[in-house]
C-alpha cells in the first residue's frame, strides 16, 4: 500500500504563487478497492446515477405505453449540455450504456440516459432536477428514445460533446451480422422509413430510401437531443466504423474521429456550413500522403460509407492500435491509442491491402527486434497521441507504461511494495478541463490485462483517473496527478468537466461482490477543483523558517514575506502581507500550514 499526499497550490493567493493544481491526492493505492477511492479534501464525491437501481422514464416502445424501467448498466460516455436559458440549472447530463440487452420499454441493443442538474448554493453538491418533456414524460431520469427515431442503437460507448453542447453517442463494438445484434426485428432497414414494424422518421438528407441489412444500421455516431431524450439522426456520412470518440473544433465545422479497432483509422469531417453536419467532406488520415495527408472518401456513395474500413485501407490510410477518445486543447487534437498486447496479426490483412503503419509503431517494433505485423510485437500500455492541424502530423504526446525497464516492455509484474508510484496502462477516456485559466487533460484507464506490469503481481485490473497539466513541456508518466482509484472490476470512463468546480465520471461494470452502490455501474460527481487549497506536503526549505514550533502565541519568520495560513484540511483561513511575525493565540490547538509568497510551505503546530 502506498500513501500519497494531497498537494494543491494556493490558487490566486500570491502573485508569485503557481495558479495550477499540483497534487497527488491522498489515496491509498490498494489496487483492489471495493469502492471508489478519492481525495477526502478538498474534493468531495457524490453518487448521482446508479444503473440497475434508478428508474428511467420511457417513451412508447414496441406498442407498449410510456412508463418506467430500471436503467441499463455499463455506463461509459458522459456528455454535458449547458442550460443557458437563465433558469439557474447547470444543464443536461447524457450517459451511455454499453451493455446490449433486449428491453420492451427502453429498446433493444444499447441505450442512453439523460438527466438535468443544478448546483446546491449552500453545499456545491448537485441536485437532480425534475422535468416534464414535450412528449409528456415526467421525472428525473429519462431513457433516450432511439427505436422510434433512428432504429435501435448498440454498444453505446464513447461520443462527442460539441462546442455548443450538442451530443453524439458512439456505437462502438462492430456488428458483423444480424445474429450479433439483440433486435427482435431483423428485417431490412430503410433510411427514413425503418422496417415493416418500426418507423424511423428522422432519416438523413441524401440517404433517405437507401436500404441495408439491419446490423448495418449500427456503428455510427448518433446525434441525440438531451433536452427531449430522443435521438435525432445517425451520422451516415461519417462512415460506418467501430467509433469510440470524437471532437468538434472551435470552428463548429471540423470533426476528428477515432475508431476502437486494430487497425483503427483517424477520420476527419469538414461541414460545408458551420453547425450543419449533414453535408460536408469525409477524409481519412494518411501520414505519408504526397499531395495531402487527408484522403477523401466519397460520402455521397452509400456503399462506401457502409464499408468505410475497406475504403480507408484501399486509400492507404495510416493504421493505429485502437484509437479511442478524442479531445482538443489550444487548437491541437489529443487522442488515446489504448493499445493491445499483440496487435501484429490484427492488421496484417489491411497492411497487405494497402494500409500503412504509423511511424511510432515501426520505431517501437524495431526497438523490440521485430516488425509491427509480427506476432511477437508488443504494445501493452498504449499512449496519448497529438495531432497538430498546422503541420498535419500525428506524434506521441505521452507514452504509457510503468517504465519497468528501459524498453518499458518488461513482462514481469512486481509486487505492490515494489511497484512504481506512477504508471499509465491503456488510457481510454480523455477530456479537457480548465481551472483558473490552466488547461488539463483528464485521463481514464481501461486495463487490457493485469500482467506485464499493468498492475502489481497478483492484483486485478484496478483502473485510475489522472490529470495532466498541459503547461508541462514533453510530459512523462511521472507528471500525472492521480485523482481517483476505482472499484474492483470496473473501468473508469466518461470523465468530463461540467465547469471549473466539478468533474463527472463513470465506474463501469464493477465486480458484483463490491458493496452497494459500487457493485453497479454508476455516475459520480467529483467537486472542489476550484477551492483555494494548499499543499499538505512538507518541504525542506533552507532559506525560510518559522519559530518557535510548536507555538502558543507569536509565530516568527526568518524574513519578511507575504503568508497564507491553512488548516489541516487544506482550507485557507488567513492572509498576511509583508509580515515578519503573526499572532496565532486565537487559533485552536492543532496542525496548520503556512505558505509564503514564493510558494514554499511549512507545517507548524499550535499548542
Amino acid at each position: 500500500m502506498k500513501r500519497i499526499l494531497l498537494a494543491f497550490s494556493a490558487l490566486g493567493v500570491f502573485a508569485s504563487a503557481s495558479a495550477q493544481i499540483q497534487f497527488d491526492p491522498s489515496i491509498d493505492t490498494v489496487y483492489d478497492p471495493v469502492t471508489a477511492i478519492l481525495p477526502k479534501s478538498p474534493l468531495e464525491t457524490q453518487v448521482l446515477f446508479i444503473g440497475g437501481y434508478h428508474k428511467v422514464q420511457t417513451a412508447p416502445t414496441y406498442g407498449n405505453a410510456a412508463g418506467e424501467a430500471l436503467a441499463k448498466q455499463w455506463h461509459d460516455f458522459i456528455g454535458f449540455t449547458p442550460d443557458n436559458s437563465g433558469s439557474g440549472d447547470l444543464g443536461w447530463v447524457s450517459v451511455n450504456h454499453e451493455m446490449i440487452i433486449a428491453n420492451d420499454s427502453i429498446g433493444d441493443g444499447g441505450g442512453m440516459t439523460v438527466f438535468k442538474v443544478r448546483r446546491d448554493p449552500n453545499t456545491d453538491s448537485l441536485i437532480i432536477v425534475d422535468q416534464t418533456l414535450t412528449d409528456g414524460r415526467s421525472g428525473k431520469f429519462f431513457a433516450v428514445d432511439f427505436v422510434n427515431t433512428v432504429g435501435e442503437t448498440g454498444m453505446n460507448c464513447g461520443g462527442i460533446t460539441g462546442p455548443t453542447g450538442r451530443i453524439w453517442t458512439a456505437e462502438e463494438w462492430f456488428r458483423s451480422s444480424n445474429t450479433s445484434i439483440a433486435d427482435r426485428d431483423t428485417g431490412m432497414f430503410t433510411v427514413g422509413t425503418g422496417t415493416a414494424t418500426q418507423a424511423a422518421p428522422a432519416g438523413f438528407p441524401g440517404f433517405n430510401g437507401e436500404s441495408m441489412k439491419k446490423f448495418q444500421n449500427y456503428n455510427y455516431m448518433v446525434e441525440i437531443d438531451p433536452k427531449e431524450a430522443k435521438a435525432i439522426r445517425k451520422q451516415y456520412n461519417w462512415g460506418r466504423q467501430p467509433f469510440e470518440g470524437g471532437t468538434i473544433m472551435a470552428d463548429n465545422r471540423t470533426v476528428y474521429l477515432g475508431a476502437d479497432d486494430t487497425p483503427g483509422y483517424f477520420t476527419k469531417f469538414v461541414a460545408t456550413t458551420a453547425g450543419d453536419f449533414t453535408t460536408g467532406t469525409t477524409y481519412v488520415y494518411k501520414h505519408d500522403g504526397t499531395s495531402s495527408k487527408w484522403v477523401e472518401i466519397d460520402n455521397a456513395d452509400f456503399n462506401k460509407m457502409l464499408n468505410f474500413k475497406a475504403e480507408a485501407t484501399a486509400a492507404g490510410a495510416t493504421m493505429f492500435n485502437r484509437l479511442e477518445w478524442v479531445t482538443n486543447i489550444g487548437g491541437k487534437v489529443y487522442m488515446t491509442e489504448t493499445g493491445r498486447s499483440n496487435p501484429g496479426g490484427r492488421w496484417s490483412d489491411e497492411l497487405a491491402g494497402g494500409g500503412v503503419l504509423a511511424p511510432h509503431h515501426i520505431a517501437r517494433a524495431t526497438a523490440q527486434g521485430t516488425t509491427p505485423d509480427a506476432g511477437d510485437y508488443l504494445d501493452f500500455y498504449g499512449r496519448i497521441l497529438v495531432y497538430d492541424p498546422a503541420t498535419n502530423d500525428v506524434s506521441v504526446y505521452l507514452e504509457g507504461g510503468p517504465d519497468l525497464s528501459n524498453s518499458g516492455m518488461d513482462t514481469t509484474s512486481p509486487a505492490v511494495n515494489a511497484y512504481p508510484d506512477k504508471h499509465l496502462s491503456n488510457p481510454d477516456g480523455l477530456n479537457a478541463m480548465t481551472v483558473n485559466g490552466q488547461d488539463y487533460l483528464i485521463i481514464c484507464e481501461d486495463l487490457n490485462q493485469n500482467t506485464f506490469g499493468s498492475a502489481p503481481a497478483g492484483k486485478g485490473r484496478t483502473c485510475e483517473l489522472f490529470l495532466l497539466d498541459m503547461s508541462i513541456a514533453n510530459p512523462s508518466v511521472t507528471d500525472l496527478m492521480r485523482i481517483g482509484v476505482f472499484p474492483k472490476g470496473s473501468e473508469v470512463t466518461g470523465a468530463i468537466a461540467i465547469d471549473e468546480k466539478t468533474i463527472l465520471v463513470n465506474s463501469q461494470h464493477p465486480s458484483g461482490s463490491n458493496p452497494f452502490p459500487y457493485n453497479n455501474s454508476l455516475t459520480l460527481a467529483i467537486t472542489g477543483f476550484d477551492r483555494t487549497t494548499v499543499s499538505l506536503k512538507e518541504f525542506t526549505v533552507e532559506d525560510f523558517s518559522v519559530f518557535p514550533n510548536p507555538v502558543a502565541r507569536e509565530l516568527n519568520f526568518s524574513r519578511v514575506t507575504d503568508v497564507a495560513i491553512y488548516n489541516n484540511n487544506g482550507q485557507r483561513i488567513r492572509v498576511y502581507r509583508g509580515a515578519k511575525s503573526i499572532d496565532v493565540s486565537d487559533l485552536a490547538s492543532g496542525i496548520y500550514y503556512l505558505q509564503n509568497g514564493e510558494g514554499q510551505t511549512l507545517k507548524f503546530i499550535v499548542e
